[in-house]
């Protein structure tokens, strides 16, 4: 079990390295991306001549006799929320850092360029059950506890992973339109999968989705080490393989890949952005490659 001080200095290295990758042009691209997307009625006025007619309020036009128009205010801050799985597999780690701990560094380096543009953040943990909640708010303290409750669930990461559970969660709790980063594994069970896609879909009407896939290099593809005895982390069972044949690593390979163009299907269809990142590389790139594709789209 990892000691208030090892979690610590993991928050603190964290927020060190986060912090370096953070600079103008990240932030400035955020602010673009994000920024300005919501828009929010403010009140009615009279039509002047020059207004755009396709803000007539014809409800209160109809019953003045008189044209006027919505006036709409943009929303100057933005509501951030982080749902973030916690669950067993999320444990995993082939090279140098888990998933979870992959997971955090993600989390860590979009919510401090929000916190950089005063939106407020907001942190849902869920396994098969809701772990923890932390309501939007403010402030750089609130990323670095963010950072500090995805590093200390780690810690007892148990079970599976409820995703459907979490998005009725988070569709229950957050009735304003919210920036939500999704940072999973997706390794849903396959009975839940349809409620998920479903319960996605409603989500991404209500809210800016993006969803960021965590993976790692060992569950696309089995290393030649000869027999293993691989374990399920969210469900102990264990299994015994020979990866030393060939064929055993290329059915493995075939099945994670059908997963995870399905997966990809499913976002392109729905018009959900998605930033995958894996623990064996660098993922600032992705998060610039994110901010760019949707600067391109407005």
């Amino acid at each position: 079990m990892t000691d208030v001080k090892e979690l610590m200095a993991k928050v603190g290295k964290i927020r060190i390295l986060t912090n370096r990758l953070i600079d103008d042009q990240l932030a400035g691209d955020y602010h673009s991306t994000f920024k300005g997307q919501g828009v929010e009625f403010d009140e009615v006025r009279p039509y002047v001549a020059g207004d755009d007619v396709r803000a007539i309020d014809w409800n209160v036009t109809a019953k003045t006799g008189v044209p006027f128009i919505k006036r709409f205010s943009e929303e100057r801050e933005l509501t951030v929320l982080f749902l973030v799985d916690v669950s067993g597999s999320q444990t995993y780690g082939s090279v140098r850092r888990s998933k979870a701990e992959l997971a955090a560094e993600v989390s860590a380096l979009l919510a401090l360029t929000a916190i950089r543009n005063q939106d407020k953040i907001g942190l849902a943990l869920f396994s098969d059950r809701i772990v923890k909640y932390i309501p939007p708010r403010k402030g750089r303290q609130s990323v670095m506890r963010l950072v500090r409750e995805v590093l200390a669930a780690e810690d007892d990461a148990t079970g599976g992973t409820d995703l459907a559970g979490a998005l009725r969660f988070l569709n229950g709790v957050q009735k304003r339109r919210a920036v939500v980063f999704l940072v999973s594994d997706f390794m849903v069970p396959r009975a839940q999968a349809e409620a998920v896609e479903k319960l996605l879909r409603v989500v991404a009407r209500r809210h800016d989705v993006v969803c960021i896939p965590v993976g790692d290099p060992a569950e696309s593809a089995l290393p030649d080490v000869g027999l293993a005895e691989l374990e399920d982390p969210e469900t102990g069972e264990l299994v015994l393989v020979d990866t030393s044949d060939g064929a055993v690593r290329a059915q493995f390979a075939s099945v994670a890949r059908a997963e995870q163009e399905h997966r990809d299907r499913f976002f392109a269809r729905n018009g959900i952005d998605t930033v995958p990142v894996s623990t064996d590389r660098p993922y600032i790139q992705a998060i610039r490659a994110l901010f760019k594709r949707r600067a391109a789209k407005r």
